[in-house]
C-alpha cells in the first residue's frame, strides 16, 4: 500500500496590515475591511480542519509588523490552538515582516504541535503519523528584516542534510518517503528578498518547496508538476492585490521504485473581500441609467468569477460615447457612483473613473489639418516612443519634487490617452 500525506500550505497572513490606497471608503466598509484578514485566517484554519490534513505549513509573514496588536496575536494563537486540539501539527518559518528575532518572547505560547523552525541555519523536523515517519521537513526563516544577497536562504535544505540532522535521534527517519522545504523568498523575481535560483531549487532533492513572500500564486515548473509553490497572501490589502486569494491543499502520494512522489495541489479561496479594478466599455449606452445597469452587470460577472462574499472595486469607464460630455463632469460621476453603490450592498465602488472619449471622428480631424490635427500627431508620436515619454514625465516630476509612481512605465499610455482627450475636449468647448 502506498503512503500518502495531505497538508495545507499558506503564507503571508499579514495580521495587523492596514488596507491601503483606497480613495473614498465609507465608514461601514472601512470597518468591514479591518476584519478581513482575521476572517481569511479563520477560513485557513477551517479548511485545515474540514480536510483533516496531516499538518499545516505557514511560510512566513504571519504578522505585518513586529508590533502587532494583542488582539491580532491572540487571534493567531487561538487558530494554532484549534489545530493542536484536532491533533494537526503546524510548521512555521519567519519572514521579513516578522523575523525570528521578534519571536523570542512567544516560543512558550506555541502549542505543543506547533514548530517554529529557526533562522540561523537550516533546521529540520520529522512528521510522523502515529509511529510511522512520513515527511522530512527542512526550513529556514529570516533572522531579522533583511537578508544578505550573497547567502541563499535554501542552502543546506535537502534530503541528505535532513537525514544527517534527524537520524541520530530517530534512525527510522530514513524511511520517510517525502521531503519538504519551507522558505520565505523572493525567488529570482525579487532579488532583494532572500534570492533563490529556481534551477537550484528544482535540482535539490526536495519534493515540494513551500514558499512565501510573493503575494501572488506561482507554481513551477507547472500546475501538473508542482515543485516550487507560492500560494500568495490569504487576503488582498489593496487594489494591486486583486482577484481571489487563498491557500493550497497539497497531497503527496508515494510511487513505486525510485520515482518522485505524485503531488497535486488544490487552491482554496480564503478572502472574504476581493478587490478588483474593472474596465467597462459604455460606448453602447444611451443614458446614464444604462451605464449604471451595465456596471452592475459587470460587477455580478466579476463576483461570480471570484467566488467571494463581498467585493470592493475601482471602476474605469471607457469607450467613445455621446455621454462623454456628461461623464467628464465631477458631479455626474459622483451621483452615478452613489447610484451604483446603492444598487447592491455586497459591492462597493471605491472610485468611478471616467476615461471615455467623445465620438468625434479622429481620422476626419487629422484630414482637416487644423490645430486639433497637430495635437493628434503629437499624441501619436508620444505613443510611438514610450521610453522618451517616460523619461520626460519622470524628469518633470523630479523637478517638482514629486515622487515618481511605480506604475509610470505601465500606465504612460493611459496618461497619454487622457491628455489627448482633455485637449480635444477643451478645443471642442472653444468651438462652442
Amino acid at each position: 500500500m502506498t503512503r500518502k500525506i495531505t497538508f495545507l500550505h499558506t503564507a503571508d497572513l499579514h495580521f495587523g496590515a492596514p488596507m491601503r490606497g483606497f480613495c473614498d471608503l465609507s465608514e461601514q466598509w472601512a470597518t468591514r475591511l479591518r476584519s478581513a484578514i482575521s476572517e481569511a485566517y479563520d477560513r485557513v484554519i477551517d479548511a485545515a480542519l474540514a480536510n483533516d490534513v496531516d499538518f499545516v505549513v505557514i511560510a512566513g509573514d504571519m504578522f505585518d509588523t513586529s508590533g502587532a496588536s494583542y488582539a491580532d496575536y491572540l487571534h493567531f494563537f487561538e487558530g494554532l490552538q484549534k489545530l493542536d486540539d484536532a491533533r494537526i501539527s503546524t510548521y512555521l518559518t519567519t519572514g521579513n515582516h516578522d523575523p525570528y528575532s521578534v519571536w523570542r518572547n512567544d516560543f512558550d505560547r506555541l502549542p505543543p504541535s506547533c514548530h517554529l523552525l529557526g533562522a540561523e541555519g537550516p533546521e529540520f523536523a520529522l512528521f510522523e503519523r502515529g509511529d510511522e515517519p512520513l515527511c522530512l521537513i527542512g526550513a529556514r526563516g529570516y533572522r531579522n528584516q533583511a537578508w544578505p544577497i550573497d547567502e541563499p536562504i535554501a542552502a543546506g535544505i535537502d534530503r541528505a542534510s535532513a537525514l544527517e540532522a534527524l537520524s541520530p535521534s530517530n534512525p527510522r527517519a530514513k524511511s520517510a518517503p517525502f521531503c519538504l522545504g519551507i522558505i520565505h523568498t523572493g525567488l529570482d523575481l525579487d532579488q532583494s528578498k532572500a534570492y533563490s535560483d529556481p534551477r537550484a531549487l528544482l535540482a535539490a532533492d526536495v519534493d515540494y518547496w513551500a514558499c512565501g513572500h510573493l503575494h501572488k500564486r506561482l507554481v513551477k515548473p507547472s500546475e501538473e508538476r508542482p515543485r516550487i509553490v507560492f500560494p500568495g497572501c490569504i487576503q488582498g490589502r489593496d487594489l494591486k492585490e486583486s482577484g481571489e486569494r487563498g491557500c493550497f491543499l497539497v497531497t503527496m502520494e508515494e510511487r513505486p521504485g525510485s520515482e518522485p512522489p505524485h503531488t497535486t495541489i488544490e487552491f482554496i479561496p480564503t478572502a472574504s473581500v476581493v478587490f478588483h479594478t474593472i474596465s467597462v466599455d459604455v460606448s453602447a449606452c444611451q443614458t446614464l441609467a444604462d451605464v449604471a445597469r451595465l456596471v452592475q452587470a459587470e460587477l455580478f460577472h466579476e463576483n461570480g468569477k471570484a467566488g467571494c462574499d463581498e467585493m470592493v472595486e475601482r471602476i474605469v469607464l471607457t469607450g467613445a460615447t455621446e455621454l462623454h460630455d456628461y461623464l467628464c463632469r465631477a458631479e455626474v460621476i459622483r451621483d452615478l457612483r452613489k447610484r451604483i453603490n446603492a444598487g447592491y450592498p455586497s459591492f462597493f465602488c471605491d472610485a468611478l473613473i471616467d476615461r471615455t472619449q467623445s465620438v468625434r471622428d479622429r481620422r476626419a480631424a487629422l484630414k482637416e489639418g487644423l490645430f486639433e490635427a497637430h495635437v493628434l500627431r503629437v499624441s501619436d508620436e508620444q505613443r510611438a516612443n514610450g521610453t522618451q515619454m517616460v523619461n520626460y514625465v519622470q524628469s518633470e516630476l523630479v523637478k517638482r519634487g514629486i515622487d515618481v509612481p511605480a506604475s509610470l512605465v505601465r500606465r504612460v499610455g493611459d496618461f497619454n490617452d487622457a491628455a489627448e482627450t482633455l485637449v480635444r475636449d477643451l478645443l471642442a468647448k472653444e468651438e462652442l
